[in-house]
């Protein structure tokens, strides 16, 4: 196994906890160009990985996990971080292929059931902090959330490339109606001021990309 984390005490407390578990860490490696040369080793068969990482503290050791997977799909892979970010566990769920793990750096301090996530991931199971479980189960409101119905039925006709003569005739309603509830679904869809060719283009974009 390889181990990535960059805070010094951590990664030597997390390594001897993995050891003492019957883990072997054949590196523990504290920035992401020595994550990426570890995790291409044949020796190294799963990961346990902070999500930020040097040179730039981002999103170094979350892009590292997606892509060894990406190349050796479904290696195992748990990652630790410091706080919920469940744009992150998205990511890294979205192969749907198991074997990996999400957890908060708080929970290391359950030694038994940190080993027993690790071994339950390197075994091709899926484990996820129970906070990130929340954080993902809540339904943030998405910009597209704000229109009406009839708002939606008008971004509908847009998106099909009826101009606004043809969506008051389908809707029996008055172009200049239409024209403001073009207007409020640029407003709502937080569009920026450019003319309207090109916000008609973003939120058919937009609509498009949520159905």
């Amino acid at each position: 196994m390889v181990l990535a984390e960059d805070q010094a005490l951590l990664r030597v407390g997390l390594t001897r906890i993995l050891e003492a578990g019957g883990i072997e860490v054949v590196e523990a490696v504290d920035n992401a160009p020595a994550l990426a040369r570890a995790l291409v080793r044949p020796d190294v068969d799963a990961a346990v990985v902070d999500v930020r990482l040097p040179p730039t503290f981002t999103t170094e050791g979350i892009t590292a996990a997606i892509e060894v997977r990406r190349v050796r799909p479904g290696f195992p892979v748990l990652v630790l971080s410091q706080y919920v970010e469940p744009l992150y566990a998205r990511d890294l769920l979205a192969g749907g292929e198991g074997a990996v793990g999400y957890l908060l750096k708080d929970r290391v301090a359950d030694v038994d059931a940190f080993l027993g996530a690790v071994g339950q991931v390197a075994g091709g199971g899926t484990v996820l902090d129970p906070e990130v479980v929340a954080a993902l189960l809540t339904r943030r409101e998405r910009p597209l959330d704000r229109l009406t119905e009839r708002e939606r039925e008008v971004m509908t006709l847009i998106a099909e490339g009826r101009s606004n003569a043809a969506i008051a005739a389908r809707l029996f309603v008055t172009e200049k109606a239409v024209g403001k509830h073009i207007s409020s679904i640029f407003t709502k869809l937080d569009l920026p001021q450019a003319s309207d060719d090109n916000r008609r283009v973003l939120a058919v974009l937009a609509w498009l990309n949520d159905t």
